[in-house]
């Protein structure tokens, strides 16, 4: 058996690791390859870390990887990424750019150079209980108490409201989940979608990150009380992830979630789900007169500069992001990136909604690229636990968290 191995950093996630395992065996019978996959599933920071910040990716230690648009600069930045230009432009079978729309393919090009090829996707978005909104029982009893239709909201008043209404301690059905966990991610795109839903901006005229501001403040201070509205909120959510509160939507444990849309896809195709066939998605609440926001972050495959075996590392990202592996990681549960793959008439009658992603696409943002985004993400994630944790007045912590954020983003 040949002793040389790929080794392959993997973000933890069931539908992931296991679309990836076939893919592989797909490739090997495909290719002919007889090297050995090593893939390892690594939880967010792990996965930076042993990539990025160790260097694995530019030392060899990692043929591929995982990697989400939030680090795609400092990556860059710091040598770790093969660049894919010359690989694809002699590559007969390569059909890039043309299986995407442009929204997966900004990011990762950088001076004529394209460092990854589109993995995973799926913009932040509205998750709801459809059976529960479309229950004429349920209808009639929310217009008596509140005067007005049951809908979908379309504000965060109306999101807090119907949070409220939903909430059923004794039946374990709460009215929203949230992913408060900190690792630098769930709560700093809660925050930038507050912010947006307001008409705020991240960044300034200079690209520089400013969260001061009426937008910033409002968006904060709703956040806080929201989260902490135990008449509205699964208690779980101070400490779950956003697989975690992907998971408890799916055990029917919340009426909606603010979450990425491959957690709405997963209640169709998981086998465990106990909300299949009763789940919608929509564009994401705004406050009155401004327009729903999303954000767009997704997932690449990348090929280590340190690699021993980048034509094999290539060829197989390639066979990996093709049509049928593309729909392949879809069926198990994440969120395939190539346009045939939303449109596919099969996908669509599994997940309904599928082919909503290229409106919510149209809705969706990016975050700013910074060679240090990682450390300002974590003082952001920091400044929304100090509100959600403490008594400190929002403006005063949004004060002390711009300050941080000077000291480092010049």
């Amino acid at each position: 058996m040949h002793k040389e191995k790929l080794k392959i950093a993997v973000r933890k996630f069931g539908p992931f690791e296991s679309a990836m395992q076939k893919a592989w065996e797909r490739f090997c019978v495909y290719s002919g390859c007889d090297l050995r996959a090593e893939l390892i599933p690594l939880d967010l920071h792990d996965l930076h870390k042993t990539t990025l910040k160790e260097q694995g990716l530019k030392n060899g230690d990692w043929d591929i990887a995982h990697i989400n648009t939030d680090w795609l600069y400092e990556g860059y930045t710091g040598g770790a990424f093969e660049d894919l230009e010359p690989y694809i432009a002699t590559d007969c079978h390569s059909d890039f750019p043309n299986g995407w729309t442009e929204s997966l393919l900004k990011s990762q090009s950088f001076d004529k150079k394209i460092v990854g090829l589109p993995f995973h996707d799926g913009p932040e978005c509205l998750v709801y209980r459809k059976d529960l909104f479309e229950d004429p029982a349920e209808q009639a009893r929310y217009l008596k108490q509140y005067g007005k239709p049951l809908r979908a909201p379309e504000t965060w008043t109306e999101f807090q409201q119907i949070s409220r209404f939903f909430n059923r301690v004794e039946q374990n059905l709460y009215g929203s989940v949230f992913a408060c966990y900190p690792d630098g991610h769930n709560t700093v795109f809660d925050f930038c979608l507050q912010l947006w839903s307001r008409g705020g901006s991240l960044v300034d005229k200079c690209n520089r990150v400013r969260i001061l501001g009426q937008a910033a403040a409002d968006g904060l201070e709703f956040y806080r009380h929201m989260v902490q509205d135990k008449t509205a909120v699964h208690p779980g959510s101070a400490a779950y992830d956003s697989v975690q509160a992907g998971a408890a939507f799916a055990r029917g444990e919340a009426a909606m979630m603010i979450n990425w849309f491959g957690f709405a896809s997963v209640c169709e195709v998981d086998p465990t789900s106990q909300v299949k066939g009763k789940v919608e998605v929509a564009l994401l609440p705004a406050v009155e007169g401004q327009r729903s926001m999303s954000l767009n972050v997704y997932w690449l495959y990348t090929l280590g500069s340190g690699s021993k075996h980048k034509q094999i590392a290539y060829d197989f990202i390639r066979f990996a992001v093709n049509e049928e592996n593309d729909k392949q990681l879809t069926l198990e549960g994440g969120i395939g990136c190539r346009i045939s793959t939303w449109r596919d008439k099969k996908i669509n009658q599994i997940v309904p909604y599928y082919h909503k992603l290229e409106q919510l696409h149209e809705h969706a943002q990016t975050l700013p690229q910074k060679q240090n985004w990682a450390n300002i993400a974590a003082i952001i994630d920091e400044m929304v636990l100090s509100a959600l944790n403490s008594d400190l007045p929002t403006d005063k912590i949004l004060a002390i968290a711009q300050d941080k954020i000077d000291a480092i983003d010049k």
